[in-house]
């Protein structure tokens, strides 16, 4: 099974589990080689050149996925609007759409580059799973993993355990990763605490809504 994987921070505890999970010493090295940024890892799932891959939730409608996602329950720090000319992030797919829905102009920021942003200009913009909470009063399910229909299982497989035994981040790679990002340590163990990913029925309830009313924007454009 190849992965496609989201070179962000937000899914660093993911990244650890699958190092140690993935059994072939040829899967661990597809996987490797093929980070990217998510709307890029959208297309390579879509083409299937990759067989599983956390894509962007507005591309999970009628995929088969997991119960794992990328989900904020408020401010998230890495997914902004900031002030000025509106303008897309060609990193991103889920976000520029959730831009449009909740009406917010601007420029849309994701991911590390976000992340920087926020902390060097605290309360600058807009954080939009903070502006959806508002709205709506529920969390944001960013993105989901997916896969196609003969490694779905076995992906299945794969993420409970991940939800059964998560893996502690060790201070050096925390420390390491911040570091090659200009953070701090603290600085990336506090946005960590913002993310979760399990889907519980919350979450799913939050996607439903997204999807559907994304859509009915989009028809009435």
């Amino acid at each position: 099974m190849i992965f496609g994987k989201i070179e962000y921070l937000n899914l660093l505890p993911f990244h650890l589990f699958l190092k140690r999970a993935l059994r072939h010493g040829i899967e661990k090295k597809a996987w490797q080689k093929r980070g990217s940024v998510p709307s890029r890892i959208n297309r390579a799932f879509e083409a299937r050149r990759v067989d599983a891959a956390v894509i962007s939730s507005i591309k999970s409608r009628g995929r088969e996925c997991t119960d794992f996602g990328i989900v904020a329950d408020g401010e998230v720090m890495s997914v902004l609007v900031l002030p000025g000319k509106s303008r897309r992030d060609t990193d991103s797919d889920t976000s520029n759409a959730l831009a449009s829905l909740l009406g917010i102009e601007g420029e849309v920021m994701i991911g590390d580059k976000a992340l920087r942003y926020r902390l060097a200009n605290p309360g600058e913009g807009i954080d939009l799973a903070e502006a959806w909470k508002e709205r709506t009063g529920l969390p944001f399910v960013f993105a989901r993993l997916c896969a196609h229909s003969r490694h779905i299982r076995r992906l299945r497989r794969l993420t409970q355990r991940f939800f059964t035994s998560p893996p502690k981040i060790p201070y050096r790679i925390l420390r390491r990763e911040a570091k090659a990002r200009g953070l701090n340590a603290a600085e990336l163990r506090n946005y960590l605490n913002k993310i979760y990913y399990r889907l519980g029925w919350r979450e799913k309830r939050a996607l439903k809504r997204f999807l559907r009313n994304e859509r009915r924007g989009r028809r009435k454009r």
